[in-house]
């Protein structure tokens, strides 16, 4: 490839075919010239590709805390706050915590509630019968669902609920 093709005279060299060298030598420079051209073209494609994928994964992080603040404004607010809840009763197995916040307790909400009885009188309405229970964890609204009923311990939630105040 670098070797000369003329001798000391200026000569061609006798001992090679001087043409088939300068045409090999040609193609391969058109080639790397080529390569060259074609790897430049990759890598601003690569640029384009990840300048894309960073900028897609921002609006989807701008996307999910907008929403998580949305979230977080509209979250109705608790009219109640579990105080403490005993191991195996019907509160416990249901998944509530202490420290949750109740949005809705049955047919109980935010809007409706006036004291404890009203909840006292859901949870004697509907002993062996499912409720819908929906609080707030850890700023996420959660749901499930309660059965009052009696246990081994005190009355039929084995929980202690007590009014937020406003």
């Amino acid at each position: 490839m670098e070797g000369p093709l003329v001798d000391a005279e200026g000569f061609p060299r006798a001992d090679v075919n001087v043409y088939q060298i300068r045409t090999a030598r040609h193609s391969i420079s058109c080639l790397q010239n080529d390569h060259k051209a074609i790897m430049v073209e990759i890598e601003e494609a690569l640029h384009r590709l990840h300048a894309r994928e960073k900028a897609k994964r921002d609006q989807d992080q701008a996307e999910s805390q907008a929403e998580s603040m949305e979230q977080e404004v509209t979250l109705p607010s608790p009219f109640a706050r579990v105080d403490a809840v005993s191991q195996g009763s019907p509160a416990c197995q249901a998944g509530l915590r202490v420290n949750d916040e109740i949005i809705t307790f049955g047919s109980v909400n935010t809007r409706n509630f006036q004291n404890l009885q009203n909840i006292a009188s859901v949870v004697q309405h509907s002993e062996g019968k499912p409720l819908s229970v929906t609080v707030i964890r850890n700023g996420q609204k959660t749901q499930m669902g309660l059965t009052p009923q009696q246990w081994s311990g005190r009355g039929l939630l084995g929980c202690n609920i007590v009014p937020i105040q406003k």
